[in-house]
């Protein structure tokens, strides 16, 4: 017998939900403080960002810039809550209409789950024997078919309540945000990073919570079939990514058409500022702002977290934690996202709490010190998780083999993802902010006109994919030396382990973004919109991290997916040399190109309706420019709402398709090289769209705050080169907020779903090769 973990089962058990809940209450909290900043008119005033009574930091009684500058401080605030309103009912609006289509959805790919699954032993309820082990007999098929359907519908479930519940937290946070801006900037930012935490850690903990309890509920029926119950938990997964790619597409086209429509006619054609009230697409692009860059994003990073989570799991079921159950060793993927959730929590107080933010050049390092921070803490929590939680030495499955593996092994092999991730995080933050050369580069190119912008764009997009890919590349050499594909699995649990901090990063952009919308909406003072520009600044950059993160870790999840799913396929080689997968390769490289046309031809067909009906409304609505007019905000939310839902279906079908009519049709063996292909290309093209639209988005910010010289030579608003910048940060658009996200998304969710009907695919599948 291997030795077992020197943490005992009890701990174990209790352990994971006590962190959870933990995480829960935490965030609770935070919402807390951040509803005791007031937006009604009555209470305007005694606004608090933080509770408590401590003065000097986060209490009462500072002065606000309106009662120096005279301005009627009630009508401001009054202003403020009504275009809140405004945007969470548009938001709540679009969720609820997209979350019905893909309900929809959602009933009748679990009707095929259970067919496919149930069919692979002709819906026999006898016991089987093990695919790995033939000596043992495991649970019937059919109940992988209900069990994997059920686990299905949960992870969906859970996706769509993550995106969901951050959606409304961001836009209960934009106009508070907003307000305490009028005390400061630090102010400010307490209010959108605690916000964002909010959503950092409900993710993160409800996530971990709800697998832990499913895998439980689950274990009373498999027993000591953990082969099994750990095939059926991978429905989880997939349930989470299916519905990311819905939330991240159909957001996507949602944010990116209203954004493009706004854009193009306000600042270009009638030279009026970014969120103008005078213009009729302001409500819908920040109505978009939530649905895509929040609702979107949570449910992309529950879904990799699920799915690292599910790979990892699969993989040890059938290793020596499996076969000597010991559920300690078996849960450390579930004990590294629960110190994960402590460490995160750690962090956070070094930004809200423990430091003051002062001024606006303290507001990126900021940021950047919570990812720096929570790094280094989580690096110490992984050696005690891997100290207790797993035994000295123990077997891990590689390809039909054990392999003798070391505990010192896999908290390196966790680290190297987790370090990974700061690299990325890093280059990606260099790429795309305007600190750095390589933004004021593209800006300065903006004096030739939009076309040098755009070829200097994207080539930074091309080179910025260097150094990620040689991350990812060591990242998955050490992992997979040290310990095959189950290293490569907790590796992207490392890259994710401070998801919590990283959402709470992520979701601070937006929110600042919709805070400096509803200041230039409600007409308040020129000095709020700088601070709210300066954090809105910050927030891009940050915004770019956390795509880079959310590509990183899907090519090291959809690495180890792809591992579980040849193994379950009883696929032993995967020889390039044969046609079967030469073909699938091909095929599979091919598809990010066809997902990513797809997604932006949506994006500028619903921006040509955009542009249309603003200038329609611009050219017929008398006294529209003048201000004394309002213009239809609602019929552009319109346009954005059902082009996304009609758009977002095709890119949708395709990913969910494909490796359904692949594996049925042409066997495992062309599916794994539409898996590898899918892989390689996709994470290039994502990382390459992610920062060529996010540099195009800070040279237009960077000449817009015109902070220093340079800046100031290629101003102010309105110049040639700021019109160039603007172009190209349209362009990049869709690039930065549809295409390139959803592509992380494309390459997980393929290689989950080939998982899951693993089973179906190694006894049905190949048909045409059965009968050419």
């Amino acid at each position: 017998m291997v030795a077992s973990a020197f943490l005992p089962e009890l701990w174990t058990e209790i352990l994971i939900p006590v962190c959870a809940v933990v995480g829960i209450v935490f965030s609770l909290f935070q919402w807390f403080i951040v509803s005791r900043v007031r937006v009604s008119a009555d209470q305007g005033a005694s606004s608090s960002s933080s509770g408590g009574a401590n003065n000097g930091k986060n209490g009462y009684g500072d002065y606000l810039i309106e009662e120096e500058e005279g301005v009627n401080d009630q009508s401001v605030v009054a202003k403020c809550a009504e275009i809140q309103t405004a945007i969470s009912e548009g938001a709540t609006s679009f969720l609820f209409t997209e979350y019905r289509y893909v309900g929809v959805f959602m009933v009748i790919f679990a009707g095929i789950i259970f067919v496919f699954l149930g069919s692979v032993e002709g819906f026999s309820t006898e016991n089987k024997p093990c695919t790995y082990d033939t000596t043992k007999t495991c649970k019937p098929a059919l109940a992988t078919a209900a069990f994997s359907t059920i686990a299905f519908i949960l992870g969906a479930v859970t996706s769509v309540l993550s995106g969901f519940l951050g959606m409304k937290i961001a836009t209960y946070a934009n106009a508070r945000t907003t307000l305490e801006a009028r005390k400061g900037v630090g102010k400010a930012f307490i209010v959108a990073f605690r916000s964002g935490a909010v959503m950092g850690f409900l993710l993160a903990a409800s996530g971990l919570l709800v697998l832990y309890i499913t895998i439980n509920v689950f274990k009373i029926y498999y027993g000591e079939d953990w082969e099994g119950l750990f095939e059926a938990i991978t429905g989880y997964g997939l349930g989470g990514s299916s519905m990311a790619l819905f939330g991240r597409v159909g957001g996507g086209i949602y944010t990116k058409a209203a954004d493009v429509g706004a854009d193009l006619v306000g600042k270009i054609e009638r030279n009026i500022p970014e969120d103008d009230p005078r213009n009729p697409a302001v409500i819908a692009d920040n109505v978009g702002d939530n649905v895509g860059d929040i609702a979107g994003m949570g449910s992309d990073l529950f879904g990799s977290y699920a799915e690292a989570s599910c790979a990892a799991l699969v993989v040890a079921s059938i290793s020596s934690f499996g076969i000597n159950h010991d559920f300690t060793a078996m849960c450390y993927p579930l004990l590294i996202s629960s110190m994960g959730i402590l460490v995160c929590l750690i962090t956070t107080l070094f930004a809200t709490d423990f430091f003051e933010i002062k001024a606006v050049k303290e507001i990126e390092p900021a940021l950047k010190n919570q990812l720096i921070i929570s790094t280094v803490i989580m690096t110490v929590g992984i050696a005690i998780v891997s100290y207790v939680g797993l035994p000295s030495s123990f077997t891990i499955f590689n390809f039909g083999a054990q392999k003798v593996v070391k505990n010192w092994q896999l908290f390196l092999c966790v680290c190297v993802g987790l370090w990974a991730g700061l690299i990325i995080g890093f280059v990606t933050e260099y790429y795309t902010s305007n600190a750095y050369s390589p933004v004021q580069d593209v800006a300065d190119s903006c004096r030739t006109g939009a076309a040098t912008n755009v070829i200097f764009g994207l080539a930074l997009g091309y080179k910025s994919v260097i150094i990620p890919i040689f991350a990812i590349a060591i990242s998955i050499f050490v992992s997979f030396s040290f310990a095959a594909m189950y290293g490569v699995a907790v590796a992207a649990l490392g890259m994710l382990s401070t998801i919590a901090t990283g959402l709470a990063i992520d979701a601070y952009g937006p929110i600042s973004d919709n805070a400096g919308g509803i200041a230039e909406m409600a007409g308040m003072s020129h000095r709020i919109r700088e601070r709210t520009d300066a954090l809105d600044a910050a927030g891009n950059t940050t915004a770019a991290i956390g795509k880079g993160f959310a590509i990183g870790s899907a090519a090291l999840v959809s690495l180890a997916l792809f591992g579980a799913f040849v193994s379950r396929a009883g696929v032993h080689t995967v020889d390039v040399l044969t046609p079967k997968v030469i073909i699938g390769l091909l095929v599979g490289a091919m598809l990010p190109y066809w997902f990513s046309a797809m997604t932006m031809k949506s994006v500028g067909s619903a921006a040509l309706k955009m542009v249309e009906e603003v200038r329609r409304q611009f050219n017929t609505i008398p006294g529209l420019m003048e201000g004394t007019a309002k213009p239809d905000y609602a019929t552009c939310v319109k346009i954005s709402t059902d082009a996304s839902i009609k758009e977002m279906i095709p890119p949708g079908c395709l990913v969910m398709l494909t490796p359904l009519i692949v594996g049925f049709f042409f066997g495992v063996e062309t599916l794994s090289g539409v898996l590898a292909g899918s892989l390689v290309s996709g994470v290039q093209i994502a990382i390459s769209a992610s920062n060529t639209g996010g540099a195009w988005d800070n040279a237009k910010k960077y000449i817009e705050a015109g902070v220093s010289e340079h800046a100031k030579s290629l101003g102010p608003k309105g110049s040639e080169p700021h019109k160039a910048a603007v172009i190209g940060d349209t362009i990049g658009d869709p690039l930065k907020d549809t295409s390139g996200p959803s592509l992380n998304i494309l390459i997980k969710l393929m290689a989950v779903e080939s998982l899951v009907f693993a089973p179906f695919f190694a006894t049905h599948g190949g048909i045409l090769f059965k009968y050419l």
